[in-house]
């Protein structure tokens, strides 16, 4: 149907990129289901499938198979294919392939990629399409490089397949998918620095953000310049990392079934491992099925909170939960505006902020609540598992492959609403914004 009155078809650009994700998923599916992509006699089932496409695409990493034993080499590069795909976030790629055929970006399309990047404003979206991609590229291919030779050199890898192993790896860190192609995932280079530093740095980049990356590419040395949200979350994210490096290490320094049998080098190693796998990479290094229950609580709220906005960690992000800080604190104190390094935050950012984290927890304990009723799991696996999936970290304490059917798809679903609900409920609201023409006179409800 065509005419002045005819309505496109997609009249926000959160509708493409939840449009092109789930196109990205079932294309995925299709794939995983073929009988190349299983080593087994027979094709995947349609569940097992459908949440490994997923948990690529939504660059989580949480499994119900085992990767290495259960796809072949074919399944292997597609689930590879499908994390690159959502690390690069779908609209940024089908932007690059308009780029290669029209040379030319229309305002719609400018729209769709910010929705994804986020970045901060519209500008040459051409520039920040290339920049992803040899941001991205560049760790990518430098991780591979030494993660290539380290298994080359010090574990006998012949040279293809360490370079495969270290391709994949590397591309899995940077887009913090956190697949493996080993069965317990990194366990077996726990006190490693050559396997487990390059994938963490690796992880750390790809959870800043771009528009972070790209501001410290120009601004490296000039911090003054730093724009407030590079600032909050370079600050934020140093806070956290050191905090859960500290945490963990003193929490799991005498449980023998995790620190307790490495020496201290490979106890602080570990540690800091642990403190950036859930930001949200998923990755482990110890066995978290064996980790103490406070351990596995501080755990689920650095996987809540995630990385930096635009990149490829999840959870609520790093700006919104140091935003919502700041908010708690001008009131303690009993300002009347938010400030934060010298800036005074917008409200319609404070109450963005507010509504993502809200909306998640609603979400979270939602999703918990339904699995604890469902089944005879304890507490703190529940929400340590539900946590992992909407903050597509990836984390398990090995519940996953046991849950019902049902259960999967709750899962599926809050991997898809975490990758893709914070991105497209704040780009929403902020094309939502109206002025009201009058003020209703205040009330002040008894709080507390």
């Amino acid at each position: 149907m065509s005419g002045r009155g005819a309505r496109p078809f997609f009249r926000h650009p959160g509708q493409v990129v939840v449009s092109a994700f789930a196109g990205a998923i079932g294309l995925g599916t299709i794939l995983l289901m073929l009988p190349v992509s299983r080593s087994g006699p027979d094709s995947a089932p349609f569940t097992d499938a459908l949440f490994t496409s997923t948990s690529a695409v939504c660059v989580t990493g949480l499994v119900t198979v085992d990767t290495p034993s259960y796809w072949s080499g074919f399944g292997e590069v597609v689930i590879l294919a499908l994390f690159q795909v959502g690390g690069f976030g779908i609209m940024t790629f089908a932007s690059v392939l308009g780029l290669l055929v029209s040379r030319r970006m229309g305002l719609r399309t400018r729209l769709t990629a910010a929705a994804e990047t986020k970045a901060m404003g519209l500008g040459d979206m051409r520039r920040v399409v290339r920049g992803v991609i040899k941001v991205s590229l560049l760790f990518e291919v430098v991780t591979a490089v030494l993660l290539t030779a380290r298994l080359a050199i010090g574990y006998d890898e012949n040279l293809g397949r360490a370079a495969y192993l270290g391709v994949f790896h590397a591309v899995s860190a940077f887009n913090n998918a956190g697949f493996a192609l080993y069965s317990d995932s990194l366990v077996g280079f726990v006190d490693d620095p050559w396997i487990c530093l390059p994938v963490a740095i690796a992880v750390i980049a790809g959870g800043l953000g771009f528009p972070v990356l790209f501001e410290l590419r120009r601004e490296l040395w000039r911090p003054r310049g730093w724009s407030l949200h590079t600032k909050i979350t370079l600050a934020g994210s140093g806070i956290l990392l050191v905090g859960g490096t500290l945490f963990v290490t003193a929490s799991e320094w005498s449980n023998p079934g995790t620190l307790g049998g490495l020496d201290t080098p490979g106890r602080l190693l570990a540690g800091f491992f642990q403190s950036v796998m859930p930001r949200t990479a998923g990755f482990n290094s110890l066995d978290y099925g064996q980790m103490e229950d406070g351990t596995l609580l501080g755990t689920t709220v650095l996987m809540f909170i995630g990385g930096g906005s635009a990149g490829t960690a999840g959870g609520i992000k790093v700006t919104t939960f140091f935003l919502l800080f700041f908010v708690i604190y001008a009131e303690v104190r009993g300002e009347r505006r938010v400030n934060a390094f010298d800036r005074q935050i917008d409200e319609r950012a404070t109450r963005q902020a507010l509504t993502v984290a809200l909306l998640s927890v609603a979400a979270v304990v939602t999703a918990a609540l339904v699995l604890l009723a469902s089944t005879e799991l304890r507490t703190e696996q529940v929400m340590f598992e539900v946590t992992s999936a909407f903050g597509t970290v990836g984390l398990s304490t090995g519940i996953t492959a046991d849950l019902p059917t049902f259960g999967h798809y709750l899962l599926v679903g809050l991997m898809f609403l975490g990758r893709l609900g914070p991105i497209t409920l704040v780009s929403a609201l902020a094309l939502r914004e109206r002025q009201r023409m009058y003020e209703l006179p205040e009330g002040r409800p008894i709080i507390g």
